[in-house]
């Protein structure tokens, strides 16, 4: 299985105008954060979860010419907010794209791309076939996703662990049963937003003591504000085992 990140920021993270803090200043590109998402190619098939406001850009960087399902995590803007862009892939495949969905993400959708879902479509409107996410476990093709249900403050929200890949963003905590899907993954991304307390993420010690607690080996941390600061420093007082991913990143898993 081959994981590509589209985005490993916030947006905290991505560049501000006006801005002059050291990470929009960087001419390291692994400082350059879009939203945060993922693209799995696993089986002959393609998935992302997550298209935040940046899916265009993401999908042309990486020149992805096929999509075969869109798995969502929660309802954030800056996790939906790219979904009218899957047109693009409407048009080249000529064929409607899988969504995969909790009733919270489709309430939003429904609220904030009411044209998808009317009964008299405009030509050219994105068109998706939608699927009930309710905790279980379901397969796209021959791909397994496990939901795990992480908290993000009081909102409930989705990772997935795909065979012994875990993706987990926006949590602040993980109820002790969803922690038992997590063990024995051999690789994981997870949500580090910056060093200082936060609501509803969690900060860089908190995403390592879990990690640590969780046993898993080799670990990638994501959903990056810019407070956390430059990649290459950050980079350096990590763990072994634990880095910084950067958009752009590809592993095998």
């Amino acid at each position: 299985m081959k994981v590509t990140f589209l985005g490993t920021g916030t947006s905290q993270g991505v560049p501000i105008i006006g801005c002059q803090c050291e990470v929009c200043k960087s001419s390291d590109l692994k400082d350059k954060r879009l939203r945060s998402s993922v693209m799995i190619e696993d089986k002959g098939q393609t998935f992302v979860i997550d298209t935040g406001p940046d899916f265009r850009e993401q999908m042309l960087r990486e020149d992805v010419r096929r999509l075969d399902a869109v798995i969502y995590t929660h309802e954030h803007r800056d996790h939906v907010g790219g979904l009218d862009d899957i047109r693009g892939f409407n048009f080249v495949m000529g064929t409607a794209i899988d969504v995969y969905a909790d009733s919270n993400v489709e309430k939003a959708m429904h609220q904030m791309y009411p044209y998808i879902f009317s009964e008299k479509k405009y030509p050219g409107i994105p068109e998706i076939t939608l699927h009930h996410i309710d905790g279980s476990p379901f397969s796209i093709g021959e791909t397994k996703f496990i939901p795990i249900r992480v908290m993000h403050y009081k909102l409930p929200i989705y990772g997935y662990r795909i065979g012994n890949f875990t993706y987990i963003t926006d949590a602040k905590s993980i109820p002790q049963e969803e922690k038992e899907k997590i063990k024995g993954s051999e690789v994981m991304v997870l949500n580090a937003l910056r060093r200082e307390e936060h609501i509803s993420h969690l900060t860089l010690d908190e995403a390592i003591n879990l990690v640590k607690e969780l046993g898993v080996k080799k670990v990638f941390f994501t959903h990056i504000s810019h407070q956390l600061g430059k990649h290459a420093v950050v980079e350096k007082e990590l763990p072994p085992g634990m880095h910084l991913a950067h958009d752009g990143l590809v592993i095998e898993v």
